[in-house]
């Protein structure tokens, strides 16, 4: 689900600066590209905080939290994962909300294009890469 999230979203964000650099119309397929990557970022919104949850790294964060929050790795996936991900998670929604709403298609192009490309940024950085220097995963488990 994390990989459609990302494939999604930079698709997104590639159709919102084709067509505001192109000029060309806010169509009724880019309207369903904007709802669609907000639909499947909340998908994995629910998924991920269900994981958090149940997570045995965060359940040792929140009853060791003095302790645990001294340790980067564990810190990452108690606290730093979580926050940076919410926010992302707010920024796609706020940047779909708000460019269906502005009057012209250069308009739209541009909200979907600058709030989803910070958002997208700010998954990039959430997201423990096996060169992460913050914390590291394999990119498939």
């Amino acid at each position: 689900m994390r990989w459609l999230v990302l494939t999604s979203l930079l698709y997104a964000i590639y159709r919102a600066y084709k067509g505001y650099t192109l000029n060309t119309q806010f169509s009724k397929t880019e309207n369903a590209i904007r709802h669609w990557t907000a639909i499947i970022a909340h998908v994995q919104l629910i998924i991920g905080i269900i994981l958090y949850t149940q997570s045995p790294i965060v359940q040792y964060f929140w009853h060791n939290f003095n302790e645990a929050i001294q340790n980067l790795d564990i810190a990452f996936f108690g606290l730093l994962h979580i926050i940076l991900m919410l926010t992302a998670i707010l920024l796609i929604t706020i940047g779909s909300a708000l460019s269906k709403r502005k009057t012209t298609d250069k308009e739209k192009f541009k909200t979907m294009l600058v709030w989803f490309l910070v958002a997208l940024i700010i998954i990039l950085i959430a997201i423990p890469w096996p060169f992460s220097p913050l914390s590291n995963r394999p990119y498939f488990r």
